[in-house]
């Protein structure tokens, strides 16, 4: 097996550069078996991490497990995994959760820590995702209707309710039927029983409990002790808050920025940030795309990389290998290397597009605009390289990949100004090569 913190540092970070879905869990599922901290820092249940863990009577065969709160490494055995304080957290969902584990047979005794400053995600949150959708029209975000929205709104108001504040459950349940009953000033129309999702909380504590630490603090000491972290990034680099598509993103910062602030770990700690780069562009939902294929190439694309959803289930529209996004993703989030996944999605392809800049009012830009607005009037710019026609699925090493599939990934490399350092060839874990 290679060491792969040899190659990173002792404290990584692994985040998203398109528009989420860029293949994070596997990497993070791989690297996790070196890690002895895995931790969360930002977003909720509206994330989706699929991993596939072999099957030990047959490498061949998988289990498919798919994450939306609880970080990846926690199918390895002897890791702790951590849900940071910039989470925005659905006990609900975390029970979920929780319970597949349990029926996976994996002890989480000391295995699981919750931010005590984490925020959290109630039913009627999701009710108001619903009814800010609606009331948009057909201006809608695209939201996942998971309540993130609405729970940071919260958060940013200072009336949210922190996962700490179970610890007491009386004045948890004061505090939280205060706030609901100001947000049913706002929302005329929202209708929820919040007594007996109070009650339903409380069932839930016995099991969350013991799992709720200062996490920041825990994870000072371990850094202290030589203990080794890797921090997994949720959604990506244009989904941010303030870096993103805007308003088409999500209520919190995927970018690097939020690692900082969604785990309480200093700056000068981290030394490795990985950033997940599809071979192609995906995106969910409604906003700016500008590679977007229209026509029956993007179908065959989604059919081949099986671009559905991890947490909704919604086909992903699919484009080209956009530069001017992946080279914006490098600088805003200072990445030290590259992970491009999915390369076998494009064995059958003939020719490739790589779009590298875009024209705009008879200019070619480099860098994504700020209006959202100029998205509508872009056009962009492409070069065109051959396809390689092979199966990558088997490689082992960058030498076994075809001719024209390096040329395709040092194109990329030279392109967004960074190193790629892992090309993923499959689902499987072992379908991954170091570069």
């Amino acid at each position: 097996m290679n060491n792969y913190i040899e190659k990173l540092s002792p404290v990584s970070a692994v985040i998203g550069t398109q528009w989420g879905d860029e293949g994070k869990g596997k990497l993070v599922d791989i690297l996790s078996a070196q890690y002895d901290i895995i931790v969360r820092a930002a977003g909720g249940a509206n994330a989706g991490h699929t991993i596939y863990v072999p099957d030990p009577k047959d490498s061949e065969k998988t289990t498919k497990f798919v994450f939306h709160l609880v970080p990846s490494g926690v199918m390895h055995a002897g890791k702790v995994v951590v849900l940071g304080n910039g989470m925005v957290i659905s006990l609900s969902s975390l029970m979920e959760e929780l319970d597949t584990l349990k029926k996976s047979n994996i002890d989480l005794t000391g295995k699981i820590l919750i931010s005590d400053r984490a925020h959290i995600v109630f039913d009627y949150h999701k009710k108001i995702d619903g009814i800010e959708e609606n009331r948009k029209g057909d201006k809608k975000v695209g939201t996942t209707l998971r309540g993130m929205g609405p729970a940071y709104q919260d958060k940013i108001a200072r009336r949210g309710v922190r996962v700490g504040e179970l610890l007491e459950f009386d004045k948890f349940a004061e505090h939280t039927r205060t706030t609901f009953i100001s947000l049913q000033r706002l929302y005329n129309e929202l209708k929820h029983d919040i007594d007996k999702e109070l009650d339903d909380i409380r069932k839930m504590l016995g099991v969350i409990r013991p799992f709720i630490a200062d996490t920041s603090l825990y994870l000072y000491n371990k850094i202290e002790q030589g203990k080794t972290i890797l921090i997994e990034g949720a959604n990506g680099t244009h989904l941010d808050i303030d870096h993103g598509t805007y308003p088409f993103v999500t209520s919190s910062n995927p970018t690097s920025g939020g690692l900082y602030t969604g785990t309480g770990i200093g700056a000068n700690k981290i030394k490795s940030i990985v950033g997940i780069m599809k071979a192609y562009t995906t995106r969910v939902g409604a906003g700016p795309f500008p590679t977007e294929i229209f026509d029956e190439l993007g179908e065959t694309i989604r059919q081949k990389g099986g671009e559905y959803g991890a947490t909704t289930g919604r086909p992903r529209r699919c484009g080209w290998f956009d530069a001017v996004v992946g080279k914006y993703a490098v600088r805003i989030n200072g990445l030290t290397s590259i992970n491009l996944t999915k390369i076998d999605v494009l064995d059958d392809l003939e020719k490739l597009k790589i779009c590298i800049g875009y024209k705009y009012k008879g200019n070619i830009i480099e860098s994504m605009p700020a209006s959202i607005g100029a998205y509508k009037d872009l056009e962009p710019q492409y070069i065109e390289m051959d396809g390689w026609m092979q199966d990558t699925s088997k490689a082992e090493t960058y030498n076994e990949l075809p001719e024209n599939a390096r040329k395709y990934i040092e194109k990329i490399e030279e392109l967004v100004r960074c190193p790629i350092q892992f090309i993923g060839v499959g689902v499987r874990r072992d379908q991954i090569i170091v570069k």
